[in-house]
């Protein structure tokens, strides 16, 4: 996707080896190569339908071990990819052959209360942080996987059950610490580098390697009120109909739900009876006090007749931990794809309940978020994510178990997206965004065209020779300095 922006020419023979030995010396962090103990762990991301084999593995335990990595990745011409939880669907979290700049040991998360602040290592996960925010009880809007990786999920938008109230992750920092292709450590902010502050809330890792975010935190918990009733799959348009309408006039504090069509797996945590069901759930958090909540959802918990009904109250981080259980590292193939809709009539919503209705897989999921709220008050041209009228999400993600069934849950999952496409100005949620099969085209529409070129120019700046590219990548433009 970026061949006419690659990195210079390799090196090879002895000269590699010799750098890969004085790269050895000066890391503090381990680093592996294949055939070494624990190598094939190392190499371990989450989606089991990749099984890269990156030539060396750079385990960095601080900033300077990931600029070292970096400045040995360029002047040797590696191909690089960037791993905090490796939970990117599309497999950008390794490489094969090149470098895997490896951050999952700097996962050290501090919360100061008083300023309301987190300051958060790039390796970090969301149980990492939620963890440390809740002893005070304090949180931000993150996954809802506790094993994903902060940077990763942050860098391009960041979607979690606490949106309506807070926005998106990214919508929530304050600053990083940022390794740029140079081997330059910066701090971008607000009031420092605020182009590059600007770029990298939206723009994924095509801007460098992030060894620590600086967030703002709210007050949520320790106990919030869940909401997930289940109702039977032919209740599904009439579900999603009522939860539509419901979502026009909700309060900010529910502002995070979606509806979900899934399988009631054969689990001893379902009842026997309906294991192999077809359901659709209602899933949200109040970001508010938990018995308010309770009261304010109520609604949504009667929308049909529920088959199951798990909503109740709980910590914050079992909240986070729920979906867990469900994405086992390096086990399922996976293939995630999302389309934001243009609104959610009733044309459309039967039009998804007929496509879900026979997917060819148990494990998938199926799901519309809600984007309004606080998420949908920024101004497009406040961060590089891009506009935020869209309203509404769909995510397609195809789950299986057998590689002898990967071109079918693709072929299936593919023609749903393209099947969606007339109900949608095209964009994607770029975390979402399958294998990146479309290239620069996906990127361009989701960012928009004053978006795109200026995430371009950017990429020239602090990216030339395109470095970073295992991504939804930008292709680097040209960069104008100023007077």
């Amino acid at each position: 996707m970026a061949d006419e922006h690659s990195n210079p020419q390799a090196s090879s023979g002895a000269d590699l080896e010799e750098a890969i030995a004085a790269l050895r010396a000066r890391l503090r962090g381990a680093l592996i190569q294949p055939g070494d103990d624990g190598y094939d762990g190392a190499r371990l991301i989450w989606n089991g339908m990749f099984d890269k084999k990156p030539a060396l593995i750079a385990r960095c335990s601080g900033t300077a071990d990931v600029i070292d990595a970096v400045n040995f990745a360029r002047e040797n011409g590696m191909l690089t990819a960037v791993r905090g939880g490796g939970h990117n669907s599309a497999g950008s979290g390794s490489c094969d052959g090149g470098i895997l700049i490896d951050l999952s040991a700097m996962n050290a998360v501090h919360v100061d209360p008083k300023t309301r602040r987190a300051r958060v290592q790039g390796g970090a996960t969301w149980g990492d942080f939620d963890r440390e925010a809740q002893v005070h009880g304090l949180a931000t809007p993150g996954g809802v996987v506790s094993a994903t990786g902060v940077g990763g999920l942050t860098l391009a938008g960041g979607i979690g059950w606490l949106r309506g109230k807070y926005g998106l992750s990214l919508d929530n920092l304050v600053s990083v610490d940022i390794v740029t292709a140079d081997g330059v450590l910066r701090t971008a902010s607000e009031s420092e580098n605020g182009d590059l502050f600007w770029a990298v809330r939206g723009g994924g890792g095509n801007f460098g390697v992030i060894t620590s975010f600086e967030f703002q935190v709210h007050p949520v918990g320790p106990t919030v009120m869940l909401l997930l009733p289940i109702y039977r799959a032919e209740d599904g348009p009439r579900v999603m109909r009522a939860w539509r309408d419901f979502m026009a006039t909700a309060p900010d504090e529910i502002g995070g739900a979606l509806v979900e069509y899934s399988i009631i797996p054969e689990d001893p945590e379902y009842p026997e009876e309906t294991w192999g069901a077809k359901v659709i759930a209602v899933a949200g958090v109040w970001a508010g006090p938990a018995d308010e909540g309770e009261r304010a959802v109520q609604p949504l918990r009667e929308l049909a007749e529920p088959l199951l009904d798990f909503s109740g109250q709980m910590t914050y981080c079992e909240v986070q931990q729920l979906y867990d259980g469900l994405f086992p590292k390096g086990v399922h193939h996976a293939y995630f794809k999302s389309l934001y809709l243009n609104g959610f009539d009733d044309a459309m919503i039967d039009e998804i309940a007929l496509r879900c209705a026979d997917p060819p897989s148990d494990l998938t999921l199926i799901s519309v978020w809600y984007m309004g709220a606080a998420t949908a008050r920024v101004a497009g041209d406040a961060t590089a994510f891009g506009d935020r009228d869209m309203g509404w999400m769909l995510s397609i993600d195809g789950i299986w178990e057998d590689a002898a069934d990967d071109e079918k849950n693709l072929a299936w999952a593919r023609a749903f997206w393209a099947d969606m496409k007339h109900h949608s100005n095209g964009r994607a949620y770029l975390n979402f965004a399958g294998l990146g099969e479309e290239g620069e085209e996906l990127v361009r529409t989701s960012y928009g065209a004053a978006n795109y070129e200026r995430l371009a120019a950017l990429k020239a700046k602090y990216d030339p020779t395109n470095l970073f590219r295992l991504n939804q990548n930008i292709r680097p433009g040209v960069y104008t300095k100023g007077p």
